[in-house]
């Protein structure tokens, strides 16, 4: 008859590995935990050098300005990401919301005649503010008709600021004045991709801390099943109306800020149904739920719309390989860049047998680091027990002769 040390026992594996998985060249899961987080500390820092040297080592002014293009799109994608990664509303009308921005500060500065920091600041509260009523009428449908409604908002404002020309200039457009007007263009390029960087910075760390917050935990709630969500208590409206407006915010202040880099405003540019589609699609490149995911997808998305009108100019290619790589995404990678990486690495860091497996006890005993078997205590031997009363002596009570399992009182033979 084997021993306890001999009998396979099946449980799943967790916690450290047993020396078999560990001779096999598995990593155990503290391992892999403090790998994982040594890998994303050093990406982090990678990443917030090469972003900080780019001005450095930029070889012209032009690849400069359009570094300071891609910070812009990340900024933008990561704004939109507040109300698209966490409660998964799908909005094509944050490009309306940038335009607004860049709009409100272009006009605070050329007419109100307000310094252009104190315009993007006063821009930002205003389209915040203009993002209550908004939100307040479109968050109470979703889907598709979400999808209508931020569509037809880009539509209006196309429609107001380019018919209002005694106010917007119309389509002849509104010249910003530059904020730094002694700077040369270079230095002006420089300037503002430092902006830009600490615009980033800023948005990533909110949703860093939405998303850790109990705030978010309602917000993804919200995502995953807002109707049982409400069920529980949570105040869906109300949350999906406060990340709206911190997610207009963002957007508006990355607008103002690219109005007074760009200086020239045109609403066909500002309000496009194109600028809110990119976004889009920058998030679901990188990764929608994902902090970095936007950033990704905005690096990538940027950087190919800049090469392909260097390279084929006001053709609409840079459009045709925009839908490629949508479908392209959507495809093989429905989850993003980054989790499709996450995903990748878990194969090659996870043992393959990682699920349910046969271990022994004695291994089982291994793995939660148990003192071996030599120094345990020996267990008494039943001839080292006390003894119990003997059956003739053990007291008699309504218990008694009722067999294991049945239930209390008296059996079904022994009932009247």
């Amino acid at each position: 008859m084997p021993s306890a040390s001999e009998t396979p026992a099946t449980t799943r594996a967790s916690g450290s590995l047993p020396a078999t998985a560990r001779a096999s060249g598995a990593l155990p899961a503290t391992a892999r935990r403090r790998l994982g987080g040594t890998v994303r500390t050093v990406a982090i820092l990678a990443l917030a050098v090469a972003v900080l040297s780019f001005p450095s080592w930029a070889p012209n002014p032009y690849v400069l300005s359009a570094g300071v293009v891609v910070l812009n799109y990340a900024v933008l994608s990561t704004s939109w990401n507040f109300v698209g990664g966490f409660t998964g509303y799908i909005s094509l009308g944050h490009g309306a919301l940038a335009g607004l921005g860049g709009y409100a500060t272009g006009l605070l500065v050329v007419r109100a005649g307000l310094p252009s920091f104190v315009a993007l600041a006063a821009a930002t509260l205003l389209v915040a503010t203009f993002a209550v009523p908004v939100g307040y009428a479109a968050l109470r449908v979703r889907g598709a008709s979400f999808v209508i409604v931020s569509i037809a908002l880009v539509l209006i404002l196309l429609l107001v600021f380019q018919s209002w020309a005694s106010l917007t200039g119309g389509s002849r457009g509104l010249v910003v004045p530059r904020p730094f007007p002694g700077l040369l263009r270079p230095e002006h390029h420089r300037v503002f991709f430092y902006l830009f960087a600490a615009l980033l910075g800023v948005a990533l760390l909110v949703w860093w801390l939405v998303d850790r917050s109990r705030f978010g935990l309602g917000l993804k709630a919200i995502r995953e099943d807002e109707d049982k969500a409400e069920s529980l208590g949570t105040p869906t409206f109300g949350y999906k109306l406060v990340v709206f407006v911190v997610s207009a915010g963002f957007t508006g202040l990355a607008g103002g800020l690219y109005a007074l880099w760009f200086g020239d405003l045109d609403p066909v540019f500002q309000f496009s149904i194109l600028t809110g589609s990119y976004l889009v699609l920058m998030a679901l490149l990188g990764g929608v739920r994902q902090l970095f995911g936007p950033l990704v997808g905005a690096g990538v998305v940027g950087i190919g719309l800049e090469y392909f009108k260097v390279e084929f100019g006001n053709t609409p290619l840079h459009l045709v390989a925009t839908g490629l790589l949508l479908a392209l995404v959507v495809m093989f990678m429905p989850d993003g860049v980054l989790p499709a990486l996450g995903a990748l690495a878990d194969r090659f860091l996870r043992p393959a047998g990682s699920s349910i497996r046969e271990v022994s006890a004695a291994e089982l005993r291994e793995s939660q680091d148990g003192p071996p078997d030599g120094d345990r205590p020996a267990e008494p031997s039943d001839g080292d027990r006390p003894a119990g009363p003997p059956g003739g002596d053990r007291p008699a009570g309504p218990t008694a002769g009722i067999p294991v399992g049945a239930p209390d009182g008296p059996s079904a033979e022994e009932r009247p």
